[in-house]
């Protein structure tokens, strides 16, 4: 049992949506601290999808892709005996939300010759349809995590 986090900053909504998730997601894009730069890059993304995607709102792609790519099974290592097993765990919500954001910037950064706006919409809206290599890397971890389900009884 994990011991409760304590002081935890809480970010609070973002300016244009009112969205807690959001605003996170813009920490999550920032680099060396630059959070003005972050932010226009998501919202030049948020305005790509709803040009390209022909939706109303945006944040509702947006949702829908941190749903998708966001996985329901990990694995984590356990040392038992002296060996080594690959256990596979249920994965908590915040840490679900994280493992979203940190695979659609990954894929998002591994294109190379466009903006970052472009990119990261282009990976958004491809997550939103269950594509893309956020999906992929989600789809692998579900992978690895039933393939070892025999070492389910070795969870903690």
């Amino acid at each position: 049992m994990r011991r409760p986090v304590k002081n935890r900053n809480i970010a609070g909504p973002d300016i244009k949506f009112n969205s807690v998730r959001v605003e996170k997601f813009i920490n999550s894009v920032m680099w060396d601290g630059k959070k003005s730069t972050a932010r226009k890059v998501v919202y030049d993304a948020f305005d790509i999808i709803k040009e390209k995607a022909k939706v109303e709102n945006p944040l509702e792609v947006f949702e829908t892709a941190i749903r998708n790519v966001g996985p329901a099974m990990e694995i984590r290592s356990r040392r038992v005996g002296g060996a080594n097993y690959q256990v596979p765990r249920e994965v908590r919500p915040e840490r679900k939300q994280g493992l979203a954001f940190r695979w659609i910037l990954l894929a998002a950064r591994g294109g190379k010759g466009k903006p970052m706006a472009e990119k990261l919409a282009t990976e958004l809206m491809s997550a939103a349809n269950n594509e893309g290599s956020a999906i992929k890397k989600k789809d692998d971890t579900h992978r690895m995590a039933e393939s070892n389900k025999a070492f389910a009884h070795f969870a903690w």
